[in-house]
């Protein structure tokens, strides 16, 4: 791992900033070994609020525009890091062009979101640690509103905010419910999807619930998850089990067996671009049911792990008659080949179970 450090930064003004060189054949500089290398870690402030951590894949132009929000919205002390998993796109060359003094780990090979992240954390200086998605806008002094959220309700332990799509309706992936086995028998029936609204039938999503209150919830999402420095600690991070997708789930739900009562606030807001697609793609899909399978195994009842594996694995097919009956065909193509591609998902991520405490 090579760790592109902060450079001379004499002409940079708290207003504004240098313009970045940015053309194709600066961009086209992105692998580690193109940065400017660097024998030791650029001096670290002995304290500071929080310490964001972006994980940054080939999102360039989306990652420059978190970063400029984190900045221009921030006003406790705060230390950025950003760690690039071997982006292709110039990523790493470009932020290390435009913001010189932020740490940023330029990464070989891409380490996937968990791993990443504890990667990261491990050179955090904060009190808390706020992860933040690249694809996000923070807006209105979302990370100040947070931190004064979870000073107040310091028995949370983790913390989360409200989503939005770009246009500024709801997103609702903010938080989430646990899986229960009448969720999975809501989903396999298609009724999460026919009666999202509803508590009833969307339990997991929260239907019907506008995100417009403080509110206990199960599972904060990772797009926009602050935790205590100490809490992360303790947790052992996230378990890299989960390559992609269902680390956030199984963090929260270890804490809870820690006595956390995570919460979420309306009052601190980002945009946040991920699903604003309706668009079923079947290799996002594989992976979550990978997650999905994985986090049935390690926090269902022993007596309900059948069950709920059945009927996590039939939903693929019910999707599938679904789309059939009503004619998308497009969509149609995509369930028969996630339900095709069964052998990949069927028994999830491999448990590489690490030294978590329980």
């Amino acid at each position: 791992m090579q760790i592109a450090l902060p450079a001379n930064n004499e002409n940079s003004q708290e207003d504004g900033r240098r313009s970045p060189d940015l053309s194709p054949e600066k961009l086209a500089v992105n692998r580690p070994a193109d940065l400017e290398p660097a024998a030791e870690y650029a001096p670290r402030q002995r304290y500071v609020d929080v310490s964001i951590v972006v994980v940054s894949y080939n999102t360039r132009e989306m990652t420059l525009e978190c970063i400029r929000s984190v900045f221009g919205q921030t006003k406790h002390s705060f230390e950025l890091i950003v760690i690039d998993n071997a982006s292709t796109d110039g990523s790493a060359a470009a932020i290390h062009a435009e913001f010189p003094e932020l740490r940023l780990l330029a990464e070989p090979e891409n380490h996937g979101f968990a791993k990443a992240n504890n990667i990261a954390a491990q050179h955090a200086d904060g009190q808390y640690l706020l992860l933040l998605n690249p694809d996000t806008i923070v807006l209105d002094r979302a990370v100040d509103r947070l931190l004064e959220f979870a000073q107040r309700g310091a028995e949370a332990r983790i913390w989360g905010g409200r989503t939005l799509y770009p246009d500024r309706r709801l997103n609702p992936a903010n938080c989430w419910r646990r899986m229960t086995l009448w969720s999975l028998a809501s989903q396999a029936l298609g009724l999460s999807s026919l009666f999202r609204g509803s508590a009833l039938f969307n339990p997991e999503g929260y239907g019907g619930w506008q995100r417009d209150g403080e509110r206990e919830v199960d599972i904060v999402t990772g797009c926009f998850l602050l935790i205590s420095k100490s809490f992360w600690e303790e947790l052992g991070g996230f378990d890299e089990s989960f390559v992609m997708y269902g680390e956030e789930a199984d963090l929260c739900l270890r804490a809870r067996r820690k006595g956390a009562r995570p919460r979420v606030t309306p009052c601190a807001q980002i945009i946040h671009y991920a699903g604003a697609s309706e668009t079923v793609r079947s290799d996002k899909t594989v992976r979550l049911l990978r997650a999905k399978v994985l986090l049935i195994r390690r926090h269902f009842p022993a007596w309900q792990q059948q069950t709920a594996l059945s009927l996590i694995r039939l939903w693929p097919l019910t999707r599938y008659w679904a789309t059939c009956l009503v004619r998308r065909r497009a969509a149609a193509r995509v369930w028969q080949e996630i339900w095709r591609r069964r052998a990949e998902w069927r028994h999830g991520w491999p448990d590489r179970t690490i030294a978590h405490s329980s």
